[in-house]
């Protein structure tokens, strides 16, 4: 069973700095592409980031230059670095991986970017 835990989400005010974690289990992590999506309320949800099994990254460009995806295939993990937050990056973050025939979604976890 594939599952999806993300945790380093929080309160955090502008200008300040969260690092998001997934940790993976059910896949083998490492020919997997991983993403990061979010989704603010009354919005749809959309890419923030995401990098291939070779370490190719896709980012969207109302983050870049602020964001920063990794990962670590020892730990089955995948990371968003968020730098320079803004109340606009506030929404509900979500881990994202798919086979050939679905996609999985984590929980999410809340980020609030606010004064």
């Amino acid at each position: 069973q594939v599952q999806l835990v993300e945790s380093g989400g929080g309160l955090v005010q502008p200008g300040g700095s969260l690092r998001l974690s997934c940790a993976a289990s059910g896949i083998t992590f490492s020919v997997y592409t991983m993403g990061w999506y979010r989704q603010a309320p009354g919005n749809a949800r959309e890419l923030v980031a995401a990098i291939s099994r070779g370490g190719s990254i896709e980012i969207t460009e109302s983050v870049k230059g602020r964001f920063t995806i990794s990962r670590d295939n020892a730990k089955n993990t995948v990371y968003l670095q968020m730098n320079n937050l803004k109340p606009d990056d506030t929404a509900v973050y979500y881990c994202n991986t798919k086979s050939f025939t679905r996609a999985y979604w984590g929980q999410g976890t809340q980020v609030t970017v606010s004064s």
